[in-house]
Parts: structure tokens; sequence; C-alpha cells
């Protein structure tokens, strides 16, 4: 049988195909203002210090590359609940792995340990996190990707810094062009570092002359201990633990700028998950509760904000001290898991926002994304309906809104 198309038909479907071509092909336009803009970078680069010959190699032919900037574009259709977060990041698998690793590289980490300060068990999380022990470590080039994220206006002042320390990094001879690996983003090595903090931070142990964070295990457990140690790691320490809070527990407590002695906090009622009393220590910590007071609550101390510096997400930080943990031995998480957890979708978080508005709160931009601002409007609404105030965006919260709202919108 045969098939007539219309030539409407035929011609709406070139059209759309020669569409497609010219949003797939930067613009002859696009790569004349690229080039242009290159040249600013070869400017920056060479009074920088950085050779020639290295301006040369890296930069000559050099395109953006359009998977960076979707990449930059996409966002996560749901939130992570700390549950969801650490069914990813804290399996048994990389847990036994771990174990296993720490054995195999324990005179090293000793040795890391006794200069730096930083515990083995830690670095092995860090190494197991980021790049799962040196298997996913990015495949694209560092020197194409932060070109492209530097050219692209929404964070290009910062991206052209990094990308000015790859050059160095190239320059120095720690890597080629070829071999400058990494993430969409410039992150490289089994440490994911971004240029500046290998620039600053990154060191060559085993005195080979490179400093070596993609192959060269002494290099990058000693870069990471030297980064942790300059951000106020503290060797006799742990990173938090697990705790118990009263009935009632003031949750504007509940903030990792409210620190406090432990005597302090056991005087308030805190006890360890077990239910005994928190340890006889002369340090301070803050309360912090990733899922608001339905789930796990932790006491952290100063090696918390030193992982904060790392990466900022507190469910990073948590994993990171969590696996950490497991890999020592000790138990899972005490607190129970919620049968009903639904993490929301960035729409609902939106919507989240959108209603607080609307009540006369201020949670800033509906932008889906739960930071401080948003938590705050959230605290105020819920003591405002008597509930417990822990800032936590769940579905139950977004349904609380919405009642509320439609009763004010009944009301008038």
């Amino acid at each position: 049988m045969t098939v007539r198309v219309s030539w409407r038909k035929r011609w709406g479907a070139v059209a759309a195909f020669a569409l497609a071509l010219m949003a797939a092909a930067p613009s002859h336009a696009q790569n004349r203002d690229f080039s242009a803009w290159l040249d600013g970078v070869r400017r920056d680069a060479a009074a920088a210090g950085i050779s020639q010959a290295t301006i040369d190699t890296a930069l000559t032919g050099l395109e953006p590359l359009e998977r960076v900037i979707e990449q930059d574009r996409k966002q996560p259709e749901f939130t992570q609940t700390l549950w969801t977060y650490l069914d990813r990041s804290v399996t048994t698998g990389r847990i036994e792995r771990a174990q296993r690793l720490l054995a195999e590289n324990r005179p090293l980490l000793d040795r890391v340990y006794a200069r730096y300060g930083v515990q083995p068990r830690f670095l092995v999380a860090f190494w197991g996190l980021e790049s799962n022990f040196g298997e996913h470590t990015g495949g694209y080039s560092v020197i194409q990707a932060l070109a492209t994220l530097a050219f692209d206006p929404r964070r290009g002042a910062f991206f052209r810094t990094q990308l000015i320390d790859a050059l160095k990094i190239i320059d120095e001879g720690s890597i080629t062009v070829a071999d400058m690996s990494g993430s969409w983003a410039g992150a490289m090595g089994q440490l994911q570092f971004i240029p500046s903090t290998f620039v600053n931070y990154a060191v060559d142990f085993d005195g080979d002359g490179r400093r070596d964070i993609w192959s060269n295990l002494p290099d990058i457990f000693a870069s990471a201990a030297n980064f942790l140690g300059n951000v106020g790691w503290r060797g006799d320490e742990t990173w938090g633990r697990e705790v118990r809070l009263p009935a009632d527990f003031d949750w504007e407590l509940a903030n990792l700028k409210k620190r406090k002695p432990i005597a302090e906090w056991q005087r308030l009622g805190v006890r360890r998950a077990d239910g005994s009393d928190l340890p006889r220590a002369d340090i301070s910590g803050a309360i912090i509760a990733p899922m608001g007071h339905g789930g796990p609550v932790f006491l952290v101390y100063r090696n918390f904000n030193a992982i904060l510096t790392w990466n900022r997400s507190i469910l990073y930080a948590v994993a990171v001290g969590y696996l950490a943990d497991r890999i020592a031995g000790k138990g899972e998480l005490t607190a129970e898991r919620p049968a009903n957890e639904q993490p929301l979708r960035r729409t609902e978080i939106e919507e989240i926002q959108a209603l607080l508005a609307g009540l006369g709160f201020n949670p800033g931009d509906a932008d889906g994304i739960a930071g401080s601002r948003t938590r705050v409007a959230l605290k105020a609404f819920q003591r405002q309906a008597n509930l417990i105030a822990d800032g936590y965006p769940s579905i139950e919260v977004l349904e609380g809104l919405r009642r509320v709202t439609a009763q004010k919108a009944t009301a008038n």
C-alpha cells in the first residue's frame, strides 16, 4: 500500500529537521564569539606565566561542548531524602570493598595519617564516594569542559579561573592535555578535585616529581589529607554520631550554626542513639536533622564542617561520616525508615514556596530548592500551625499548606 504524504507535511518535516540541525550546531557568529573570547583567555594565561607551548597545545582548535551545557542546565526531577541518598552511596558492596582496600593500603594510609592527621577510614570513604575507588573519574576533556562553562555567562567568571588553573597544572607537568580527563564540571581524578583545589592542595607524596591524583595512590591519599588538614580537620576527633532527642527539644537549636559543648547537649536531654549518655569530651557540636523530626538526627563536630568544605551538601557529609563508620565496623543507623517515605518533586518544592509566599511568609524565589530562606519561612509556618518546627519540606507539610491556603480562600 502506498502512503501519500502531503507537501505540507513533507515540508514541515524538512523544516523541523533543519531547525534541529541549526540548534545542534553552533552558528558562525557563535564560533566567532568563542574564538574572540578564547583570545582573551590566551592573554590571561600568558599573563599568569603559562608557557606559550602549553597555551597552544591546550587551546588550539578548542570548541565549546554542547553536552556540558546540557548537563549544567539539567535539574533532577525529584529531591533526595537522606535514605535515598544513602541507598546509593553507602551500599553493602561499597562498605566491604572499602574495608578490603583499607587493609591493602594500610601502611601507606598510616604514613599519610602520621603526616597530615586524617584517619585512614575517612580517606577511603572520600575515595569511595568521589570515584568509587578510582573507577568513575569522568570521561570529559577538562580543558574543553571548563572552556565551555567559562564561555557560558551563567558562571563564567568562576570557570574562567578554573580554566587558567587547569592550564597551570598542565604547564607544571603533572598531566598532559590529552590525559586531563574529568567530569563535565571539570572535577578531576580519583578525588574529583577542581583545578583550584589541585593547585592549592595536591601534593607529590612519593617524590616522583609529579602531583598525580589520577593514578598515584600516595598522591591521591596525601592530597585529600592535605586539603582536609588545611580546612580544619582534627585527627583526634570523629565526624559526629547519631543521637536521640528529648520529647521537648527546641527545634530552633537544630542548626549547624548553634554549636554547644557536648556537656550542654547532655544537660538538654540529648543522648546517644541507644539512649546512653553522650561521651565526656571537651569539644562542641551542632544538632542536624537532614529529614526533620521524622528521620535520623546527628550531633556533628568540627570534622563535619571540614567535609562540608569539600562538598556543601549535608547529605554528602553525612554519607562520608556514615561510610567511614561502617568501614570501621560500626552498625547501621537506628532511626526507623518511614514506610511512606516519599521524595518530593522539584515542582512540589516550588509549590511549597509559592504557598508560603501566598500566606505572607518569605521563602525566596520559587526555584524548587529548599534553601535556608525556604526553611526559615517553613519553620515560621509550622510554629503558627502548632506543628513541630523542623523546617523540613515533606508531603505532609505540602498537604498542610494546601489546606490552610484553601481555608483562607474560603474565608475570603
